[in-house]
């Protein structure tokens, strides 16, 4: 990817000479002494192409969040710092790997005139097309382009050419294999775990957005090679998507080795950065320590900052970013997306932020936005890169010591279900993971079904359990090894 592709003229006050942008950001990154950083490498993945998309004008989601971001990581050098990849758009069939192609194939041609189509009304309320997922020119383009991002990321990772992998673009966990929801039609997160798990042998996603991280909960709780933590506000009737209480921990069932690897950390309104990274750090320690992931997914959702036009926390940019920096001292291959945030200036600000800290360049660049940096007025009056978010607009901390405590505890205590990490073998993962609640809940079924029969014809005739009976059994054990059956369609 070009640093710059525009000239622009600039006069330093103390200088009579112009600099190009390159010169600029050259210099900026010099003031604040940015290097690569040392033992490690960090990727950038992004496509300007998902910049202009637009859902429109009173929609909460703007892509163009993503320009402010971009524009504050280059006026204060940091590319420098990073590998740049211009990424491609994902295919039909990369994005087949998760989602049906019915679904995939409506996204491709559906255009905006078909909203008010009589006949296509039946279609567009099937994939929960409406007011939050809206249809817009280039709808197909833009889910390809920052699903082809997260993926890209997710390869270098695997290829040891990264050992961070930065997509902002990405993050959209909510869609459902052939369904969008909450502003999100493809879900990224999991077309990148998938590529991870073809090399690693456990994933743990990790989703500090205000909002659930249902999508990719769903996706992958049939399986126990994938450990999902979601940190986020929790009310079932009155905040969406009412998923997520601290008892939801996947289906249990003596079946499913998936259960107990759905992690859900619920919280009320107004929880403060001291009382949030405590308890990220407890809980995130915690799972690591068990579970030993090989990979770990970061989904750093903004909506979470105080000020958010949709959030109801309380936390500061340097709060948010202290969830980053934690995460990366696990040393951890890591991949890194975005997701929810509504209040663009702060999404751009959370973001270049924890690209410093990705960098290791947190404590070298000034908190005060370099004068360079394009649309600097949108960062104003301040121009600073950490405003006060909890005094701006404060909301009332609902979350007592008593009752974080107990969060805590109870997560432990699920933990020990675990009985420690998975032993996985490895094999050639299929493109489907079964991951959908109803998959799961049909075979769960069928095969307490087949149990009964065999259990009542044991019972009747004084036979021993059949062979059937055991074989069938033993094949949804083997689901939990990583095996062939554990994927398969």
């Amino acid at each position: 990817m070009a640093r710059s592709s525009i000239v622009q003229e600039y006069t330093p006050p103390q200088r009579s000479v112009t600099f190009t942008v390159d010169r600029k950001t050259a210099h900026e990154r010099a003031h604040n002494g940015i290097t690569r950083p040392k033992g490690y490498r960090v990727s950038w993945h992004a496509n300007p192409a998902v910049e202009p998309h637009h859902f429109g004008q009173s929609h909460p989601m703007k892509p163009w969040r993503l320009t402010l971001t971009k524009q504050l990581v280059m006026a204060y050098g940091m590319h420098y710092a990073m590998d740049l990849y211009l990424t491609r758009a994902a295919t039909f069939e990369e994005m087949a790997e998760f989602h049906k192609e019915d679904y995939l194939e409506f996204l491709r041609q559906v255009v905006p005139a078909d909203m008010e189509a009589p006949e296509q009304s039946d279609r567009i309320a099937s994939y929960n097309i409406g007011d939050d997922c809206p249809i817009f020119d280039g709808l197909y383009n833009y889910c390809s382009l920052y699903a082809g991002g997260t993926i890209d990321a997710a390869r270098k990772l695997v290829n040891n050419q990264s050992e961070i992998a930065i997509n902002w673009s990405g993050g959209l966990h909510h869609a459902k294999k052939a369904e969008a929801s909450g502003f999100c039609y493809v879900n990224d997160i999991v077309l990148g775990i998938l590529q991870l798990l073809r090399h690693h042998p456990r994933v743990m996603y990790i989703d500090i957005d205000v909002h659930h991280g249902d999508g990719v909960e769903q996706a992958f709780w049939s399986t126990d090679r994938v450990l999902t933590v979601s940190f986020h506000k929790y009310d079932k009737d009155n905040f969406f998507p009412g998923t997520g209480a601290l008892d939801s921990t996947g289906p249990a069932h003596p079946l499913n080795p998936g259960a107990h690897h759905a992690i859900n950390v619920p919280l009320n309104d107004g929880i403060e950065d001291a009382d949030y990274l405590q308890l990220f750090k407890e809980v995130v320690g915690s799972c690591v320590e068990t579970y030993r992931p090989g990979a770990i997914v970061l989904q750093c959702g903004a909506d979470s900052l105080g000020c958010d036009r949709l959030g109801c926390f309380n936390l500061n940019v340097t709060g948010h970013g202290s969830c980053v920096e934690y995460v990366k001292t696990f040393g951890i291959p890591l991949l890194v997306v975005g997701g929810g945030g509504y209040t663009p200036r702060n999404v751009s600000r959370a973001w270049a932020h924890e690209t410093s800290i990705l960098i290791d360049a947190a404590d070298k660049i000034d908190p005060n936005i370099p004068e360079t940096v394009a649309f600097r007025n949108h960062f104003g009056p301040d121009y600073s890169l950490f405003p006060p978010l909890s005094e701006m607009r404060r909301i009332e901390n609902k979350n007592s010591k008593a009752y974080l405590a107990s969060v805590v505890a109870a997560v432990k205590e699920q933990l020990r279900y675990m009985k420690g990490a998975p032993s996985v073998q490895m094999s050639f993962i299929p493109p489907d993971i079964l991951g959908l609640r109803e998959d799961m809940e049909k075979e769960i079924e069928e095969e307490r079904e087949l149990l009964e029969q065999e259990r009542e014809d044991r019972d009747g005739a004084g036979v021993p359990t059949s062979s059937r009976a055991e074989r069938s059994r033993r094949r949804e054990l083997e689901r939990g090894l990583g095996t062939r059956g554990e994927l398969a369609t």
